[in-house]
């Protein structure tokens, strides 16, 4: 299908145009620099003279703004496994409690559901599930945000019998109701593989109530942008500390969209993470933002406040999968499947074909997918189907091989304290 250039390409990308534009709810939020958002990272490494000269954040003009941002992701990445780095959550807790949708649209189907699924809960037509509750390690403004939530999906004990514990943790896309994903938990576990769903920062019970979508997750506000894929990546590390207390071994990561970018940092700072699987990648984070479909209101609000496509992704380089690469690299042990769609408009294939590139060039040694279709219809029948054959045929094969090893879990990297904000 995918050789098809014309009427087929036309086709696919007037349908992913009017999935696109389904969203009614979208803000155009102005840019706001955000540097009070890592104040703690500024502060601990002395940077706050080096970025803004004794002055306040606030009275910097644009171009100050713009060179103090860049410096401060130079030198995250230079520290990022401190940036990246956390002390284990000493909270952890099973909670049991009726599953809910928290739609991010407001779409008529969508309500109807989500009405009918509170229905459901209040009359007990449908079972409660366990979800894994931690206070995350990065603080933010936000106490709700601060809860992380997993819903877990434990591999039947006759599925595990005769090999080491496995786990793998899935991340969802940006704006993802709380449903999203749980299908391929399920499908793991049949392969004796037990899963940890992640709520992202900002997302579903984790979204502060003045929010209709997850767009704190990804804004104009590029400091707790930065924060969000923070604490994202120091959440996922937390989970597998939970799961190594459970007695698992050998863990993976699946993560799509935005849930791809959060995996791939995560993987690259810690070694546990042997399996992963990347659904739609990307190599700089504000390369997507500003040419993706999906976030042109992100990009009207930086760009009236005189931000360029280069600025953005320096400004959010710190939170790019390209940063981290060498780091990736030299971990060796990794099983890599990259899937990426051939008419995407949120993650265009440029961008995609180049994280291949750097693959390639560093001697990563991956998988690579194609769907014939974009990045929403990716979601939408027959694709959604293909895309999950692939992914779960890889991760049911990655791990299959690694539990043919002696396992070997490496030890995570912490900090001696939390981070706050």
């Amino acid at each position: 299908m995918a050789t098809h250039k014309g009427w087929y390409a036309d086709w696919m990308y007037r349908w992913e145009t009017r999935l696109t534009n389904e969203d009614s709810n979208r803000i155009v939020r102005p840019l706001e620099w955000g540097f009070d958002w890592v104040n703690d990272f500024i502060d601990a490494h002395g940077l706050r003279e080096k970025l803004f000269g004794g002055r306040d954040p606030e009275t910097l003009s644009h171009f100050e703004a713009e060179d103090a941002m860049a410096a401060l992701n130079a030198a995250i990445v230079a520290r990022s496994e401190d940036f990246f780095g956390y002390a284990k959550p000493t909270d952890y807790v099973l909670e049991e409690r009726y599953p809910q949708l928290f739609p991010t649209n407001v779409r008529p189907k969508t309500l109807a559901n989500d009405a009918e699924w509170k229905r459901k809960a209040a009359t007990g037509e449908i079972e409660k599930a366990h979800f894994l509750r931690f206070t995350s390690p990065v603080r933010t403004k936000y106490p709700e945000n601060d809860l992380v939530n997993a819903r877990w999906y434990p591999a039947p004990a006759e599925k595990m019998a005769g090999k080491p514990k496995q786990a793998i943790i899935v991340m969802p896309q940006w704006n993802a109701d709380a449903f999203s994903h749980n299908v391929l938990c399920s499908l793991f576990n049949r392969f004796g593989i037990s899963a940890l769903r992640l709520s992202k920062p900002y997302h579903d019970i984790r979204r502060p109530a003045e929010l209709e979508r997850s767009d704190y997750a990804v804004s104009a506000n590029l400091g707790r942008t930065i924060a969000a894929c923070r604490q994202a990546v120091v959440d996922i590390r937390c989970c597998m500390d939970w799961l190594q207390e459970q007695g698992y071994e050998q863990f993976g990561v699946l993560g799509t969209s935005l849930g791809s970018c959060y995996a791939f940092i995560a993987s690259a700072h810690d070694a546990r993470l042997r399996v992963n699987a990347f659904n739609h990648a990307s190599t700089a984070f504000g390369d997507v933002v500003w040419t993706g479909q999906s976030t042109r209101h992100i990009r009207q609000g930086l760009e009236e406040a005189g931000l360029t496509q280069e600025g953005l992704r320096t400004a959010w380089s710190s939170v790019s999968p390209f940063s981290y690469m060498e780091r990736f690299a030299a971990q060796t042990d990794k099983r890599v499947l990259v899937v990426h769609a051939k008419y995407d408009l949120t993650f265009i294939e440029e961008y995609s074909l180049e994280t291949l590139q750097h693959f390639s060039r560093l001697g990563i040694h991956y998988e690579s997918k194609v769907l014939p279709c974009g990045h929403y219809t990716t979601g939408e029948k027959p694709y959604a189907y293909l895309d999950g054959w692939y992914m779960g045929s890889f991760v049911y094969r990655a791990f299959r091989d690694i539990g043919r090893e002696t396992p070997v879990v490496a030890a995570s990297t912490k900090k001696p304290e939390a981070v706050s904000h």
